[in-house]
């Protein structure tokens, strides 16, 4: 059975749902998730799983937020080479710029994104909520 970690950030709940929508894809394809939060993920946990989705939302001027999460995936970068990964997050304005971003850091780490980043604007629609089921049963394949 394939075991994927779901690690999130959430300020408002929304990337919250998100997590939780995601981790409901993987046990529909029949595998287990785990979710975790920063505090409670560290790099040394990676090669446990067989593949990972990270979620922030956009803060501040398009980016991580800067307390928990960025620290805690700034960590885990060097160990993702190689590794099945997803992202998702929601934000409240702009364009999505902070999951371009941080799809091009994944990829200069040589981790092996599955798929485009799934966001949402403000809290997961049903349209957020197909894209979070799909993209769990995505990382199982």
């Amino acid at each position: 059975m394939k075991k994927v970690a779901v690690v999130y950030w959430s300020g408002t709940g929304n990337t919250k749902q998100m997590a939780e929508y995601i981790a409901e894809g993987v046990r529909k394809a029949g595998e287990q998730a785990y979710i975790f939060t920063p505090d409670r993920f560290e790099p040394g946990m990676i090669d446990a799983y067989d593949a990972i989705a990270f979620g922030c939302p956009a803060m501040g001027i398009e980016s991580l937020e800067e307390g928990e999460f960025a620290p805690m995936f700034g960590e885990c970068q060097s160990r993702l080479k190689s590794k099945k990964i997803a992202l998702f997050g929601s934000y409240g304005w702009g364009s999505g710029e902070w999951m371009r971003k941080w799809e091009k850091e994944c990829n200069d780490a040589g981790a092996v994104l599955m798929g485009e980043g799934v966001k949402c604007c403000g809290s997961p629609d049903e349209i957020a909520y197909a894209e979070c089921l799909a993209q769990g049963e995505f990382l199982v394949r």
